[in-house]
């Protein structure tokens, strides 16, 4: 198939580029290459992917309208798979405009691509964020999500009503995925297990939020991916939800095993063999005191079955960190 990944360069992106590209598909890639965190780090992503004959990138902003309808009159995409996106739940409290434009404005753009193209599947990236402080766990897709507690939160639960108003006006079938805390190599550096590993490395001080009583669903990169790669295929034919038959599907996708993030922090400590200092802090606004994916549905509808341990996705962290900054 051919098939348009967004946010290419990123973390989840470039995996999941790197597996579509192993298994013998086109991957047209698109990315901003902004500055929100270390260019080179995207770049260097990039270089892993432009061996593979079938891989076209192109440097290009979501939320540039003309070269976005432009991207989808060159492209005839079998599936488009929408990972683009201002991230970062601290930053959207210091830069809401980013997320308006990228997270809002560069969705529509995608939508809009996908609905004048008539792409046969569109497949995206929402959340845990969107459950906010919901005390019921694990979380649902059936549980009520009207209640973020960042403007990030807010653009992803904005995306999901975005998409099903597309799957019901115009027919296209959409899946959105609620992500649940990724790891693994080549991550984010302003993800807390990069800056923890990279912190006791140097011997500096961690801020351990919450005083180390948050529980995180650590998902591993692999996994994420093998589950976007097994939804991809199940297009939504319709829900039966009241008079609602929209080909609209959400579904979370994590590692169904919260870790305590002392505990996390301790894994680290073990991994490098070295111990960290500890500065205690409250909570952070925006923050949320527990993530925990339910995947009853994920797991009936596709099969998807986390095999990563936290243990071993914190060890491939550690072992490609060492290599990548040695």
């Amino acid at each position: 198939m051919k098939i348009l990944v967004t946010g290419a360069a990123g973390f989840i992106g470039f995996f999941l580029s790197m597996r579509l590209l192993s298994d013998g598909h086109e991957v047209v890639g698109i990315d901003n290459l902004n500055d929100y965190y270390d260019v080179s780090l995207k770049t260097d992503r990039l270089k892993q992917l432009e061996p593979f004959a079938g891989f076209t990138f192109i440097t290009m902003d979501i939320a540039d309208r003309p070269a976005m309808e432009q991207l989808f009159l060159n492209h005839r995409f079998d599936r488009v798979v929408h990972l683009a996106a201002q991230a970062g739940v601290r930053y959207s409290i210091q830069n809401p405009y980013a997320y308006g434009d990228s997270n809002l404005t560069g969705f529509l753009h995608v939508l809009e691509g996908c609905r004048r193209s008539r792409t046969a599947h569109l497949v995206y990236a929402s959340s845990s964020s969107v459950y906010g402080c919901n005390k019921k766990i694990p979380f649902s897709t059936s549980d009520t999500v009207d209640h973020p507690v960042s403007f990030y939160a807010a653009t992803k639960k904005a995306n999901e009503l975005m998409a099903h108003s597309y799957a019901h006006l115009y027919d296209i079938p959409v899946t959105g995925l609620r992500f649940f805390t990724v790891i693994g190599p080549w991550g984010r550096p302003d993800m807390a297990y990069f800056k923890f590993t990279k912190a006791i490395l140097e011997g500096k001080p961690i801020d351990v939020y919450n005083h180390g009583k948050m529980k995180r669903d650590f998902t591993y990169i692999d996994d994420i991916v093998e589950g976007v790669v097994r939804v991809m295929d199940r297009i939504p034919q319709g829900t039966d939800s009241g008079n609602d038959q929209a080909p609209y599907k959400i579904y979370n996708i994590g590692n169904n095993t919260p870790v305590e993030l002392g505990d996390f922090i301790a894994c680290i400590e073990k991994t490098l063999g070295k111990k960290a200092v500890k500065n205690m802090m409250p909570m952070q606004d925006g923050d949320v005191p527990a993530t925990y994916a339910d995947i009853d549905e994920l797991m009936a509808d596709v099969g998807f079955r986390p095999e990563t341990s936290v243990a071993e996705g914190v060890e491939r962290f550690v072992a490609w960190y060492t290599r990548y900054y040695s």
